[in-house]
């Protein structure tokens, strides 16, 4: 399957009908890392992070469920409340 977003020099190329509900998406844009989630009701919300070490983090994750991993230690780490 072909993954629905991409990044070009111009910016983010998103395919959301190619997008799963409720699924994690992320790719890295400059120096920044865009994360992106199509919601129960079809809404795409898109996060921009530009906090260096866990962009960083975000590049060296293989797939998105090492991602979904990452940010799950993150939040315990951090006292995040969801």
């Amino acid at each position: 399957m072909t993954y629905p977003v991409s990044a070009g020099e111009n910016g983010l190329k998103l395919r959301p009908e190619l997008m799963e509900k409720e699924r994690l998406y992320h790719c890295m844009f400059k120096d920044k890392a865009m994360l992106l989630f199509k919601d129960s009701m079809d809404v795409l919300n898109c996060y921009e992070i530009e906090e260096p070490d866990l962009v960083e983090k975000i590049r060296s994750c293989k797939d998105d469920s090492e991602l979904e991993d990452l940010f799950a230690e993150y939040i315990k780490g951090h006292d995040v409340k969801n």
